[in-house]
């Protein structure tokens, strides 16, 4: 796993600057219940002066993980440094090959009394917190991610920086208008305006992490110079339970019978019309030779185990234009209303 990291980093950092939507699977009772997973972005060149404050990076540091939550200390966004948000360590060295709950929990615990006491202190007991603070950091543990990158400039960078660190951060969740995927809508929408748009019909105008990630690939088919890349990193080995897809609204009535079949008995007109709502703009095949972050292919040395073109490993998979090739995001003609989408490898000149 350290060997794994450190060259994954030392690939991140030498790439250009690009932003990039973290579509993470959803897990547990509240991921079955509601199985839209979770929405944050990654910045491979601005970090974390601290949790609410943001800067450029500096050398040797690898970028910072943002996104909307719930109840932690009145924010409403909250940074995070990439490499604890995956695995909740400062150094690469320190991820471990596999794990269970019992090491999950301790491993967060000792990162919170290090880090994010002020965010997450102690309880009256001087034990670890009850809350959602669990969620800032150790992310691969409980879940696999994927990404959308594309490349920024130093000047919207800087913009970004800007304009997140003059809003006033004060929570402002609700699960159905102002979620962690609209704030990542928000975010992308400081670098690409009017570019991610809810889905009024296959979401009922909720924004899930599907549909922003459905929006970075229609662009994308329809402005393939912005070289939008995918990658997956993949969750932890280990006994904890594996995640499980990501769905949107309509997709996840009808793929659950405890939902679909009672709907159909109800009021079969309107199960109709969930099902024509998911074919019509619903659907988004995640590309099946996106780079995978694979610790034991890396440990060993080996090329990852879907071949790509991409950068290798790289958390930002937006190459050098004169040395590297890249994954791109297209959308088949024939999958244009459904959003269907595979990656192609396309030689920079």
């Amino acid at each position: 796993m350290a060997v794994f990291l450190t060259a994954m980093l030392a690939s991140a950092h030498s790439a250009r600057a690009s932003v990039a939507l973290l579509m993470e699977e959803p897990y547990g009772t509240f991921g079955a219940f509601n199985p839209t997973g979770h929405a944050a972005v990654y910045l491979n060149r601005i970090c974390a002066e601290t949790p609410t404050q943001l800067r450029p990076c500096g050398p040797g540091e690898f970028g910072v993980v943002i996104s909307r939550y719930h109840k932690i200390h009145g924010y409403d966004w909250i940074a995070v440094p990439l490499i604890p948000y995956l695995y909740a360590v400062d150094d690469a060295s320190d991820v471990p090959a596999s794990v269970d709950r019992k090491q999950v929990a301790a491993l967060r615990d000792a990162y919170r009394r290090a880090h994010l006491e002020a965010l997450a202190p102690d309880d009256r007991h001087g034990r670890a917190p009850r809350g959602e603070w669990t969620q800032l950091i150790g992310s691969s543990y409980d879940r696999t991610i994927h990404g959308f990158a594309f490349p920024t400039t130093p000047e919207q960078d800087a913009r970004f920086i800007a304009i997140m660190n003059d809003r006033h951060n004060v929570a402002r969740f609700n699960l159905f208008f102002h979620n962690c995927a609209d704030f990542s809508r928000n975010v992308m929408g400081i670098y690409l305006p009017d570019v991610i748009h809810r889905n009024f019909i296959a979401d009922i105008g909720l924004t899930t992490p599907k549909q922003v990630a459905r929006s970075l690939v229609k662009y994308d088919r329809e402005h393939p110079e912005m070289d939008i890349s995918a990658f997956v990193i993949t969750q932890v080995p280990g006994s904890v339970p594996r995640s499980h897809a990501v769905n949107g609204v309509a997709e996840s009535l009808i793929k659950s019978k405890k939902y679909l079949i009672p709907l159909a008995v109800l009021n079969p007109e309107l199960t109709a019309g969930v099902i024509a709502a998911y074919l019509a703009g619903g659907r988004l095949d995640l590309p099946k030779d996106a780079a995978v972050f694979d610790a034991e292919d890396f440990a060993s040395g080996q090329q990852p185990a879907t071949p790509v073109s991409a950068p290798i490993p790289s958390l930002a998979p937006v190459a050098d234009p004169v040395t590297d090739d890249r994954t791109l995001l297209s959308v088949d003609s024939d999958d244009a209303v459904g959003g269907g989408m595979h990656a192609s490898t396309s030689l920079m000149p």
